[in-house]
């Protein structure tokens, strides 16, 4: 398989990941905060927190998210590039409509 190939893979895997709402959201507020824990996506969607923690993992799995431990919270980060600039894209300027 050529680069071209394993480059269109590569974003369509990133892109399912982002299909599915939950991933979709706990992302989107990941590229607005910096850094998020699982107890703050807990607040702010109608999920468990084992829920939260599954979708965390699946991103984090595909390269999406890191973790960085501080105490004994773990806190998520938003790290792929090509994921921060779809996030730009779909969400950036959305406050001015």
């Amino acid at each position: 398989m050529d680069k071209e190939n394993e480059r269109v893979l590569e974003l369509a895997d990133k892109l399912k990941a982002l299909a599915h709402p939950a991933r979709l959201c706990m992302v989107k507020k990941l590229y607005e905060h910096g850094e998020c824990n699982v107890s703050y996506f807990v607040d702010c969607m109608p999920m468990s927190q084992s829920n939260i923690s599954q979708h965390l993992a699946k991103l984090r799995d595909l390269g999406i998210v890191q973790i960085e431990r501080q105490g004994q919270e773990i806190h998520y980060m938003l790290v792929d590039e090509d994921v921060k600039n779809m996030m730009k894209t779909l969400f950036e300027g959305e406050e001015d409509e």
